[in-house]
């Protein structure tokens, strides 16, 4: 029984490095023929020029409004009062000089 583990392991570890090798390829080289272009063919006819778009209309011109109304002059206004008079200062009687006593 020992002896069967180590071979089952052996074999398992050769198993696994022969997957490690790279498969060799060898490439193929084909040679394909370059092919020989033939003469040109004669030249298209020229196409017709297509036909000019037609001119937009213009559009109408709107009105002009109306002048307004001018406004109406004020009412003048009325003249104020005449001040009243002041009264006259009273004129004469009798006029009294207060002489302080000599020292």
């Amino acid at each position: 029984m020992k002896y069967l583990a180590i071979f089952s392991a052996s074999l398992l570890a050769l198993s696994l490095t022969a997957c490690d090798k790279p498969a060799v390829v060898t490439p193929a080289v084909v040679t394909v023929p370059t092919p020989v272009p033939g003469p040109a063919g004669p030249t298209g006819a020229t196409g017709s020029t297509g036909s000019t778009g037609a001119t937009g209309s213009t559009g109408v011109t709107g009105t002009t409004g109306s002048t307004g109304y001018t406004g109406a002059t004020g009412a003048t206004g009325a003249t104020g009062d005449t001040g009243a008079e002041g009264q006259r200062g009273k004129t004469g009687g009798d006029t009294v000089v207060v002489v302080p006593p000599a020292r």
